[in-house]
């Protein structure tokens, strides 16, 4: 296929996982970027905080790409400092990203628009709305909620939060701009069942493309069948100490497994906001000795940590992704998560084990029975990882992602030849 002229928006995109980055979206759209210069010629819209981490990646990666960096006046920053504010933040960015590009299409055509991050269906997109050319929108998340019979688990404060969060994920799905935007999208990647549910009516413009993968230097070397191991059984967690990463039900579930399992240990690996809570709740269950707190990791040293260890512990309640559950697989663990969201749809039953995300002491019960049965049967940690492993290699590689995407983009755009899409 001819390379193209695609123009990109990107609010978060940054190769490293830098805690002001937005470390998931900004992994995210970073590889976007990266695999559609393999093939294309590409013009990026981002924010200037990634300016210098993106032009040396683009550098250091062989790759060209024209960036432009739309800022906002300092006194929109403040809006950055409140849960609220953001979205109005990024709402008055994607307007002067607008601007920039109407004033770029003036200079010449573009053969495609691709909005990428944020990656989710709720906040509109002006470019892809608004301007006349083909448009190219995902990977999409946000439909994937906070289960009913677990919101009490947050507290009143954040399930407050999550109920303003959602009713202004209402009202910005209602407006005239983001129905626009999908009525002219030519495709919509979607990265969780949730999200194909709420677009259903997109129909056959709807492909799964998942928000999270993993580069080849990145891998880390197949542990050998029968490897010894150090003793004793090490859960590990690793994401943001937020309520609606479902930690004090994993630390629950810990302790019912530890019980039996006294050489058992749990490695919490993040910060937030909840923190305090989480490790009041280790106290109180006189786990202290059992269970360490590591702060935030670089992710070549977070991959080192779930390397060494047994299982990787994830009780999310609403993920679109879960980066850490992909890069568990790369590492050879199986993965114990709720049957919802990202997660859910990176784990099936040959690699990992899915919680259905009930009351909370059912969801406890689940993942303790899941440990303990995984603590009791090595050989089956080790198929799982194994199984893991080897999904990650023949899917979830950047460059077998990037390919996948170009044959998306031979699919939906006018004038290109049709090509059967990667299973």
């Amino acid at each position: 296929m001819s390379r193209l002229k695609v123009l990109v928006s990107a609010y978060a995109c940054h190769p490293l996982a830098t805690e002001g980055s937005f470390p998931g979206e900004a992994i995210l759209g970073w590889n976007i970027v990266r695999q559609l210069a393999r093939y294309h010629d590409v013009t990026v819209l981002t924010r200037p905080y990634n300016r210098e981490a993106l032009e040396r990646g683009l550098r250091e990666n062989g790759l060209e790409a024209v960036c432009f960096y739309p800022s906002l006046p300092r006194f929109f920053a403040p809006l950055l400092k409140h849960y609220l504010g953001f979205s109005l933040y990024y709402l008055f960015w994607q307007m002067r990203a607008y601007g920039l590009a109407r004033r770029l299409l003036r200079r010449g055509r573009f053969d495609v628009f691709h909005q990428v991050t944020f990656a989710n269906d709720w906040m509109p997109s002006f470019i892809g709305a608004c301007l006349d050319m083909p448009f190219i929108w995902g990977p999409l998340g946000g439909a994937h909620r906070t289960p009913p019979a677990l919101l009490a688990e947050l507290g009143p404060k954040f399930r407050r939060k999550e109920m303003i969060r959602e009713a202004l994920k209402d009202v910005w799905r209602a407006t005239p701009l983001r129905r626009r935007g999908l009525k002219r999208a030519a495709a919509i990647l979607v990265c969780n069942r949730e999200t194909e549910t709420a677009l259903a009516a997109a129909g056959p413009r709807l492909r799964f493309f998942p928000v999270n993968g993993i580069d080849p230097a990145e891998l880390p070397p197949a542990a050998p069948a029968g490897e010894e191991r150090e003793p004793g059984f090490r859960v590990v967690f690793a994401g943001r100490l937020d309520p609606i990463k479902g930690l004090k039900l994993g630390v629950r579930a810990f302790a019912a497994f530890g019980r039996t399992n006294p050489g058992a240990t749990f490695e919490i690996v993040g910060s937030g906001e909840a923190g305090a809570e989480v490790r009041e709740l280790v106290g109180r269950l006189e786990l202290s000795d059992r269970v360490l707190f590591t702060p935030w990791l670089s992710r070549p040293e977070l991959m080192r940590r779930l390397r060494r260890s047994d299982v990787l512990l994830f009780p999310s309640f609403r993920d679109g992704g879960g980066a850490v559950v992909v890069e568990a697989m790369a590492c050879g663990k199986p993965v114990i998560c709720l049957a919802t969201g990202g997660p859910a749809f990176h784990v099936r039953e040959e690699w990992g084990v899915k919680v259905p995300p009930g009351d909370p002491d059912s969801v406890v019960a689940g993942l303790a029975a899941a440990l303990t049965r995984l603590a009791a049967d090595p050989a089956l940690r080790e198929r799982l990882g194994r199984a893991g492993r080897e999904r990650v290699e023949s899917f979830y590689l950047w460059d077998k992602l990037g390919d996948r995407l170009a044959g998306i983009y031979r699919e939906v755009l006018p004038g290109r030849r049709p090509e059967e899409e990667r299973p």
